[in-house]
């Protein structure tokens, strides 16, 4: 069973995440078999990039392990997630995440299903 150390989380076999973002991040599958449906992976995004909206038809589980978050879900508020913040979403929500503030954010994201992409998301400083 692999080990990832804390501060490793991008050490080995990061790349460019699939999907939409605005901005620069990076990925590392944890866990990705082909035909299951749920993936695991650490994914760090840089001062202020973020995903697209998307939704994830078995809904998305969001663990912050370095800095701190921007999250939020189609027709709410947008959340601050800090180190040793969790966020899920269920089946179909629509939602986006990414960096806030001017420093990187990396999260461990547990996706289930498929993903559906959406709109680009406003920055974390633009009004919603």
């Amino acid at each position: 069973m692999p080990l990832v150390r804390r501060g490793e989380e991008l050490a080995a076999d990061a790349r460019k995440p699939q999907g939409s973002f605005t901005g620069d991040a990076d990925q590392r599958p944890l866990h990705t078999r082909e035909g299951d449906t749920v993936r695991v992976s650490f994914v760090r995004f840089q001062p202020g990039s973020r995903t697209h909206w998307h939704s994830h038809s078995g809904g998305q589980v969001l663990h912050v392990v370095e800095g701190e978050a921007a999250f939020q879900e189609r027709g709410a508020g947008r959340l601050l997630l800090r180190l040793g913040d969790t966020a899920t979403t269920d089946p179909g929500v629509e939602h986006w995440h990414g960096a806030a503030g001017e420093a990187a954010m990396t999260h461990l994201a547990v996706t289930i299903g498929e993903v559906s992409w959406g709109d680009p998301a406003q920055a974390v400083g633009e009004p919603t």
